[in-house]
Formats: C-alpha cells, structure tokens, sequence
C-alpha cells in the first residue's frame, strides 16, 4: 500500500488531519510578516526652510549653502541633496545607511541645523526651520473641488488649511501634509509708488510701522504691589488691542506724521485687502481651479493602511463639508499594489481549482480530490 492510499482508505482521519493543517494555517495567518524582504529604501530626514521673495540662487546661496555645511558628514549619513525653488522656498533630503534609528537621525540633524541658524538671513529666521522624518515619496493626493463653480480656490485652500491637514497629519503612517496652490488668508498692502513718492516714503517705511503697530503686548497691572498704603484696595490687569483684524484697522495705521501736525495713514498711500498670502504656485483638476493636498509617507509604514487610513478619513470629513465642495484622489500609487495583491488571490484560487480537477478525471473519486484542500 503506497502512501496516497493510507488517506485515501482513511476519509475521518485524512479530514481530521487537513482541518488541523486549516486551523493552523488561520492562526498563524495574522502573525504572518507583510513583507518577505527588509527594506530596500534607506530613511531619509528632510530639512526644509522659506526666505519670501528671493529667488532660487539667493535661496541656495544664503539658505542652503550655509546648512548643508552644517549638516554634512552627520552621523550614518549616505548622502544628501537640496532643492531651491523661485517661489523662496529650500528643501534639503538626507539619506542615512539602512537600519538608522530616524528619531536618532532627527535629533542629530537638528543639533546640526541649529548651529548654521545663526548665519541664516533674518526673514528665514523668524519663520524657522524644520526638520522632519518624512519620504520625499508622494503617497497621495487629494484634490478639493467646487464642481458647481460656488467656492473659489481661496476658500478650498483655507478650508484645507484650516479643516482638513491637521487631520490628515495625525492618520498613522502619515508623515507630513502639504497643501499645493495654498491661498492662506493674508492681509495685502497694495502700495502706489507715485502716493510714496510724493510723501517722501518708502517700502520699508510701511513694513517698519506694520511691525511696530500690529503687535501683542504685555501692558501690566494697575495696583501691583509694592504700592503706597492705602493707595487702592483693587489690582486691574491692562487689556490692550493687540493685532489688529480687518482692512480698517490696518488702513488706520500711522506711517508718517509731519512737522505741522499731518498724518499719513496706510489706507492714504495702499490698497488694503483680505486675500491669498501668496500667487506662486496654482494647481488645477480637469482645467479647473482646485486645492491639492499631497501626503507623504512615513518611512517604515505601511502604504496599504496608510492609504486605507487617509479614505476613511476624507469620507468622515466629507459629511461636514459646506455645500458646494466635494473632494476626489485622483493620484494613489497603492491603487496598482491592490490590484497586484488581487491577481495574485486570484491565481491561488486557479491552482487550486486546476488541482482538485486534475485529482477528480485522474483518480474519478470527489473523496481523494478533497483531500489536497
């Protein structure tokens, strides 16, 4: 009796055995590995900073140049590589060898970084530098649209903005949420060069009164102590304005007076307007106006859940949007991984179907064609 024949003559213990074989299989399906190999692409930290107004070269020059020195030669680095856009804006991407701890890795570039801020021009100063674990890799991309034309690109992007990236950025496996075309919400000097003429003034005679005269001050307390016995029974904490809010009150900003009393407001030599901070860079679906928000992955994470994650979140958000928005992913690489991990199920069921048939015309017996499954 060969060995086929010692199952085949046995049906119970045959089954009892393939069901043994099943449930084990079940078990151990959810401690199964994702993925069979380690990681091929090595982590990766980016820097990323913004000098408004300048254009590419003075961005390499005086932003790039001084922090890629820095950050040279840190700690199990490969290589590093920057960007220097004509919108002001630097990013700088730096691969370490496989197996780096990243929140290791942050921390030293960082250390690094802080040490060239010093060198750095006063506006990149004030806005800051980041450094953050993210893949120069896009995920996905989620368009905002107004498909009946109601919304402006200047509400998509601020509701973006304000609603939807926070939420995004806190999904697990996301590593950072930009918004492409963003139109944050920004109070806008129109200057006329003949009124600034005319009133002897320049430029940076109206930035220097905007700074001095929209600020958020500490004004005190009235009654403190140490004061005089006697003097007041009460403590009163000053309340002062503080930045200002609307077109009018920054028109009502002082930027010159005269020997003989006149004054010079902003609304007397500027347009003032609530819009978009910045014009550079639009982005568009269908030859439409639209709002992209692009996010990247974390590296190390899963970009099957990551995906899944982001969707299940834009269909949440989606039933507080304002009428007259909607969103659509027209951009998600994990779209072609999906249907890879399908054609694979699918030629599994084949091979198996092919099997149990082959067993069935060879052996004309539908017990010795069950027991391979």
């Amino acid at each position: 009796m060969n060995f086929p024949h010692f199952f085949i003559d046995r049906p119970i213990f045959a089954g009892v055995i393939s069901i043994v074989i099943t449930l084990v299989g079940v078990i151990a399906l959810s401690t199964l590995p994702i993925a069979q190999y380690p990681d091929i692409a090595p982590p990766t930290i980016q820097v990323t900073a913004s000098y408004p107004g300048a254009n590419a070269k003075v961005v390499s020059e005086t932003v790039a140049t001084p922090i890629e020195q820095q950050v040279n030669g840190v700690e199990n680095m490969l290589y590093m590589s920057s960007q220097s856009s004509s919108d002001g804006n630097m990013t700088l991407t730096i691969t370490f060898k496989l197996g780096t701890n990243l929140d290791t890795a942050q921390v030293l570039v960082q250390n690094r970084v802080a040490i060239a801020i010093p060198v750095l021009p006063p506006d990149v100063q004030r806005i800051g530098v980041t450094t953050k674990k993210q893949s120069p890799d896009i995920t996905m991309v989620v368009h905002l649209v107004s498909p009946d034309g109601s919304l402006d690109q200047l509400f998509t992007s601020n509701y973006a903005l304000l609603q939807i990236r926070d939420e995004l950025a806190r999904l697990d496996g996301v590593g950072d949420v930009n918004v492409f075309g963003a139109r944050e919400y920004s109070m806008r000097l129109w200057l006329d060069p003949n009124k600034l003429s005319s009133r002897g003034l320049t430029a940076q005679d109206v930035v220097t009164a905007v700074q001095e005269q929209n600020v958020q001050v500490a004004a005190g307390i009235v009654g403190a102590p140490p004061v005089p016995k006697g003097a007041t029974a009460f403590q009163y904490t000053v309340s002062t304005q503080g930045r200002l809010a609307d077109e009018k009150e920054f028109g009502a900003i002082i930027v010159k007076t005269g020997a003989n009393g006149q004054v010079t407001y902003v609304r007397d030599i500027a347009r003032v307007e609530l819009a978009a901070r910045d014009y550079t860079v639009n982005s568009g679906l269908g030859g439409k106006p639209a709002t992209a928000i692009v996010i990247f992955q974390l590296p190390g994470s899963n970009a099957l859940a990551t995906s899944d994650a982001v969707r299940k979140k834009m269909a949440e958000l989606k039933q507080r949007f304002p009428s007259g928005l909607d969103y659509t992913i027209v951009y998600d690489p994990t779209v072609s991984v999906r249907e890879s991990i399908h054609e694979v199920q699918k030629t599994l069921f084949e091979a198996i179907a092919l099997v149990v048939l082959v067993v069935l015309i060879f052996l004309q017996t539908w017990r010795a064609a069950i027991i391979p499954l």
